[in-house]
C-alpha cells in the first residue's frame, strides 16, 4: 500500500493526512513548534503512523509524495524576523520603497503611520546605471560602483541582496550581471532579482515584492533544508512539493528561489480542499471558511474556480505575485478577548498561539480566548481533546473567563457569551464583504467549514447571513493538510505588453503567450514529466484607470481573426460584474499577459462510502449554553452512518473537531461521512 501525504503547519497545530490507494483518509495533529516547525512535522508523522498502526519509517517508506503547507514565510513577514536585507537600485530611486504609491492604505486617516520599511535607507544604495521603458540601454552598469555597494553590504552584515532597477522587466542584463557578481563576490548571500519575481511593469509593486522575496527567503530555504534533512534520516526518500500562494505546488527548489510565494501557502491548501469538496458534492459556487487557532481565513469559489488576486499586502507590505484572493481575520480558536478603556469587550487580533496556548491547554496561558468561551459554555468534551490525548483544563478556562466577566460586571456566561458575540459577528461581516465585493449574494451560496474551531462557529455564521447550508467534511480539522493533495504543480509567466487594444495585433499576442508558455514548461519540466495545460490570462484596463483587473482567455480561439474584440467584449463584462458598469465607448488598455503552465498530478483515488445502515445512537448526553442551559445529544462524527439525519440542538463530535447544531437545524450525513446542514431561519 502508497500513500500521498499532506502536511499543513499552522500557528496552533500541525495536522497530518494520509491517503492511501483505496482512496481512505487517515490524519492526526500535533502541536506546532514554532523554534523549528520541522520538529512538529516529525511528531505528526509519528502520529499519523501511530494512526496507521505502523512503525514511522515503513510509513515514509511507502509514501511517494509528502505537499507541505507552511507558514514560515508568513511568520517571518507578520513578526518581523526576517533576514538583514540589502537593496540595489537605479542611482536616484532608492526611496520609493518609502514613497509607495503615493497614498496611504486608509488615505484619509491623517494619524496613520506608514509600515516601517524592511531595508532601512542606510542599505538601499543606488548604482549608476539606466535601461529604458522599451528595453534600451541608456546607460550602461558601473561595475565599479556596484563591487564597492557589495563590499559595503559585507561589512554590514547583510545576508539577502535585493536588486530591482527600472524598466528591468523590459531588458534584465543589468540586473543579471549584478546577480552574478554578487553571488560571485558575496556566495553566502541570497540574492533575489526583480525580473525573476516579478518582471512586470509597476515599480513600487516590483521593487516591494522583491525585496520581500529577499527578506523571508533565507528563512524559508533554511527550513526546508532543515526538513529535507529530518525526513531523509527518518527515512524519506520522495518528492516533497511545497504549497504556494497562487494555490499550486512548487518543488523544494522553485520555493526557495521564490519565497515569497509561499507567503498564503498554508490558506491555500484550505482553498484547495474546500474546491474539491465541491467537485464531491456536485457543487461550483462556495464560501471557503477555514477557522483554525490563530486566523480564520474566507474565500469564494465560484464556476469551481477560485479567484485569484494580484494586489496582495500582507503586513502593510505589498506582494504582487498571484495568489488566492483569501480574507484573513485575526479571529480563531486561540483568539485573547480583553477589554479597552472605555469598556468595549474586543477579541483578537492578538492570539494565543501554540506556546502558551488558550489557558485551558495548562500550558500557563492567562488570556481568555474563544477556545475557553467554547469550554466555558459545554460545547467542548475536556475530556475527548484530541482524543483524549490532551485533557482540556475546564477549572483554569472559567477562572480567565471569570476575571474578564468581573472587568465587564457580568457573569461567567455572559462574558463566555459575549465572546463568541463578538467574534462571531467579525466573521460574519467578513463573510458578507468578501462575497458582496464580488458582487455575489451569500444566500446562494455552500459554506464549506473546516478547521478545528470552524464547525462550532459556522451554523450560527450562516443563520446571520441567511445562508441555508453549510457542509463540515469529516476531515474539516485537517481539510487543509487533505486539499494540498488535490493540486497541480504550477508555473506563472508574466510579460507586460502595454498597448492600445484596439491596436494589439493577434499574431504578436500568439507569439507573447507562445514565448511564456515555452518559458514556463521549461521551467516545470526540472520537476516533472506527466500532463500539462496552459492557462492564459490578460490583465487590462480602460485607459484613465490605475487598476487592471484579469480577464481570462480559456475557451477563446487564439487563432481566430476577431480574437481582441472578443478579448475586450469580455473585459467589459468582467468589469460590469465587478463594478456594477461599463463604459464600452472607452479605449481599453492591455498591460500584461499571463501564463499559467500547470503540471496535473495524479487525481486522488474516491474515498470509500460510509454503509447504509440504522441511525447511529447518541453517545452521550451533555449540557450546553444556547441562549439558556439545554441537556442535549452529543454524536460520534466517526460512528455516523450514511443517510443518517440528525435534528438540532446537537453536538456531533471527533477527536479532532466539534460541530454545534443550533434549534432548527438539521443534518444530513452524506455518503461520504461529512454533515450536509440545513440551517433553521432566525
Amino acid at each position: 500500500m502508497m500513500y500521498s501525504v499532506g502536511i499543513d503547519v499552522g500557528g496552533t497545530f500541525t495536522d497530518v493526512v494520509a491517503v492511501d490507494d483505496d482512496g481512505r483518509v487517515t490524519f492526526a495533529k500535533a502541536a506546532s513548534t514554532p523554534s523549528d516547525p520541522s520538529v512538529g512535522v516529525l511528531v505528526g508523522l509519528e502520529r499519523l503512523a501511530e494512526a496507521l498502526d505502523q512503525e514511522r519509517e515503513v510509513l515514509l517508506a511507502q509514501t511517494r509524495r509528502i505537499v507541505h503547507g507552511t507558514t514560515v514565510a508568513t511568520n517571518a513577514l507578520l513578526e518581523g524576523k526576517g533576514a538583514r536585507v540589502g537593496l540595489l537600485t537605479t542611482e536616484g530611486h532608492r526611496d520609493i520603497l518609502e514613497m509607495r504609491e503615493g497614498y496611504k492604505n486608509d488615505r484619509y486617516n491623517l494619524r496613520m503611520a506608514a509600515p516601517e520599511p524592511l531595508v532601512p535607507r542606510a542599505r538601499r544604495l543606488g548604482v549608476h546605471e539606466r535601461v529604458r521603458a522599451d528595453g534600451s540601454i541608456e546607460i550602461q552598469l558601473n561595475e565599479q560602483q556596484l563591487d564597492g555597494a557589495i563590499r559595503q553590504f559585507s561589512d554590514d552584515g547583510v545576508e539577502a541582496v535585493a536588486v530591482c532597477y527600472l524598466h528591468s522587466y523590459a531588458n534584465p542584463a543589468h540586473e543579471q550581471v549584478t546577480g552574478a557578481t554578487v553571488q560571485r563576490s558575496f556566495p553566502d548571500a541570497y540574492v533575489t532579482l526583480s525580473s525573476e519575481v516579478l518582471p512586470q511593469i509597476k515599480e513600487y509593486e516590483r521593487l516591494c515584492t522583491t525585496i520581500v522575496n529577499a527578506y523571508v527567503g533565507p528563512a524559508l530555504s533554511n527550513y526546508l533544508s532543515q526538513l529535507e534533512a529530518r525526513l531523509a534520516d527518518a527515512g524519506y526518500r520522495g518528492a516533497v512539493l511545497i504549497m504556494q500562494s497562487h494555490g499550486g505546488v512548487a518543488p523544494i527548489s522553485e520555493a526557495r528561489r521564490l519565497a515569497a510565494g509561499a507567503v498564503l501557502s498554508g490558506p491555500a491548501g484550505g482553498v484547495a480542499g474546500c474546491r474539491y469538496s465541491g467537485q464531491q458534492l456536485g457543487e461550483d459556487d462556495l464560501i471557503s471558511f477555514d477557522m483554525g487557532g490563530t486566523s480564520t481565513d474566507i474565500s469564494m469559489i465560484i464556476g469551481g474556480n477560485p479567484e485569484l488576486a494580484t494586489d496582495r499586502g500582507v503586513a502593510g507590505h505589498s506582494v504582487a505575485l498571484p495568489s488566492l484572493d483569501i480574507a484573513t481575520l485575526g479571529a480563531g480558536g486561540g483568539s485573547i478577548a480583553h477589554v479597552d478603556g472605555g469598556g468595549l469587550l474586543h477579541v483578537g487580533p492578538e492570539s494565543a498561539g501554540a506556546e502558551p496556548g488558550p489557558a485551558c491547554y495548562g500550558r500557563g496561558g492567562t488570556a481568555p480566548t474563544v477556545t475557553d468561551a467554547n469550554l466555558a459554555l459545554g460545547y467542548i468534551d475536556p475530556e475527548n481533546f484530541l482524543g483524549g490525548r490532551s485533557r482540556l483544563d475546564a477549572d483554569a478556562a472559567n477562572a480567565v473567563i471569570d476575571e474578564l466577566a468581573a472587568v465587564l460586571h457580568v457573569d461567567r456566561v455572559a462574558a463566555a457569551d459575549g465572546i463568541l458575540q463578538v467574534v462571531n459577528t467579525q466573521m460574519a461581516e467578513g463573510m458578507r464583504l468578501v462575497s458582496v465585493r464580488r458582487g455575489i449574494d451569500p444566500r446562494g451560496l455552500v459554506v464549506v467549514a473546516f478547521g478545528g474551531a470552524a464547525g462550532l462557529h459556522v451554523t450560527e455564521l450562516a443563520r446571520r447571513l441567511g445562508i441555508e447550508r453549510v457542509v463540515v467534511p469529516r476531515v474539516a480539522a485537517v481539510l487543509s493538510a487533505w486539499g494540498m493533495l488535490t493540486t497541480d504543480l504550477r508555473h506563472e509567466v508574466v510579460q507586460t505588453h502595454i498597448g492600445d487594444a484596439g491596436r494589439v495585433a493577434a499574431a504578436d499576442l500568439r507569439e507573447v503567450f507562445s514565448r511564456m508558455e515555452d518559458a514556463g514548461r521549461k521551467r516545470i519540466s526540472e520537476a516533472f514529466d506527466g500532463a500539462v495545460h496552459v492557462q492564459r490570462s490578460l490583465e487590462m484596463r480602460y485607459g484613465e484607470q490605475v487598476y487592471e483587473i484579469g480577464v481570462t482567455l480559456d475557451g477563446l480561439d487564439l487563432d481566430a481573426e476577431d480574437l481582441m474584440p472578443q478579448v475586450v467584449e469580455r473585459f467589459h463584462q468582467r468589469h460590469e460584474d465587478l463594478y456594477t458598469y461599463c463604459l464600452r465607448g472607452e479605449e481599453v488598455v492591455v498591460v500584461n499577459a499571463r501564463t499559467a503552465v500547470v503540471g496535473e498530478t495524479p487525481a486522488l483515488p474516491q474515498e470509500p462510502r460510509q454503509p447504509e445502515g440504522a441511525p447511529t445512537p447518541p453517545r452521550t448526553r451533555r449540557r450546553v449554553f444556547l441562549g439558556e442551559w439545554r441537556e442535549v445529544d452529543v454524536f460520534d462524527f466517526d460512528g455516523l452512518v450514511s443517510a443518517q439525519q440528525i435534528d438540532g440542538p446537537a453536538v456531533v463530535e471527533s477527536d479532532i473537531t466539534t460541530a454545534l447544531l443550533r434549534r432548527g437545524d438539521q443534518a444530513q450525513v452524506t455518503p461520504f461521512g461529512w454533515l450536509d446542514i440545513r440551517i433553521a431561519r432566525p
